[in-house]
């Protein structure tokens, strides 16, 4: 049993097992049924930990749905239910949940806090979501990119915006699969100097975008942001919103993809969000048939 915590402490090798099997359980389940069992079952007799500090639809949504499918059965925990960190240290609930339940995915805020989950559980935990990483989504984004696209390997990928924790994990991912990526976005929101080196910067974005295979954005504004850093974060990215003319400057079959929730005509117009080069919804669809991968990869299955 191993954990998934993030994608450059995880091998090629292992990454490229678990998007290869999503994508052969994808293709089997087609026209079925989104409640239908799969036929081997392999979560069968399994309880998995759905922890979330953060609000979710798509990571909620697949991680349970997906534990369903494959036989198992979930029990759903926000961190106000559970006072993480709070009434009882991190260690101490994850050696607990562990007497519990076969598996942990932790939605969270803090590294920190996912890595002392890990460090302290005698089960497999999966990183779905800190605030420095999103592994589990840039896994169902290679998989989508290869499902319309074939392998990623040497394709040119431009991120467009804040240099934010799904943009690290691209760049993790850019290491481990071996393809080019570009950050395009204005100084202060650069990514974090501990990506060095993974990645090229070009300032000016219909510079960066030529010859892209593959366009990606992110939402200008957390959640939790105040409004005077929203405002102040819309002043510096809107010359890099990906719009028909930012498209128009990568190849002719380029794909575009946005990990949602999106805002759109800030971040992405709905012109691109709905248009030809977009696989959008294929990117959330396969956050299922990703994370379902993992898990059995996680567990040995």
């Amino acid at each position: 049993m191993t954990d998934f915590l993030d994608i450059h402490t995880t091998a090629t090798a292992d990454l490229r097992h678990i998007i290869d099997s999503a994508l052969v359980a994808k293709k089997a389940r087609a026209g079925r049924p989104k409640g239908a069992p799969d036929t081997d079952q392999p979560l069968k007799d399994h309880m998995v930990a759905l922890i979330f500090e953060k609000p979710s639809t798509r990571t909620r949504v697949s991680f349970d749905v997906g534990v369903r499918q494959m036989g198992g059965q979930t029990m759903v925990l926000s961190g106000s239910d559970m006072q993480l960190g709070h009434g009882e240290t991190i260690a101490d609930t994850a050696r607990v949940l562990s007497r519990y339940v076969d598996l942990i995915m932790i939605r969270t805020f803090e590294e920190a806090t996912l890595l002392e989950m890990a460090e302290y559980a005698s089960v497999p935990v999966i990183n779905g979501l800190t605030n420095r990483s999103h592994p589990c989504q840039i896994m169902a984004d290679v998989m989508t990119f290869e499902e319309h696209s074939g392998p990623i390997k040497g394709k040119k990928v431009v991120w467009s915006g804040d240099g934010n924790n799904v943009f690290a994990s691209f760049a993790h991912a850019a290491r481990q699969f071996d393809f080019d990526l570009v950050f395009t976005g204005p100084e202060p929101l650069d990514p974090e100097p501990a990506l060095d080196g993974l990645y090229t910067t070009v300032r000016n974005p219909d510079e960066a975008v030529q010859g892209a295979d593959l366009v990606v954005t992110d939402t200008w504004v957390s959640m939790h942001d105040p409004q005077s850093a929203r405002e102040r974060r819309h002043n510096q990215l809107r010359g890099y919103q990906v719009n028909d003319a930012l498209m128009a400057q990568a190849k002719p079959d380029a794909l575009f993809m946005h990990c949602l929730p999106a805002h759109r005509e800030d971040e992405a117009t709905s012109s691109v969000m709905d248009g030809p080069h977009s696989v959008i919804f294929d990117e959330a669809e396969n956050r299922l048939h990703a994370q379902k991968a993992i898990m059995r990869w996680c567990l040995g299955k």
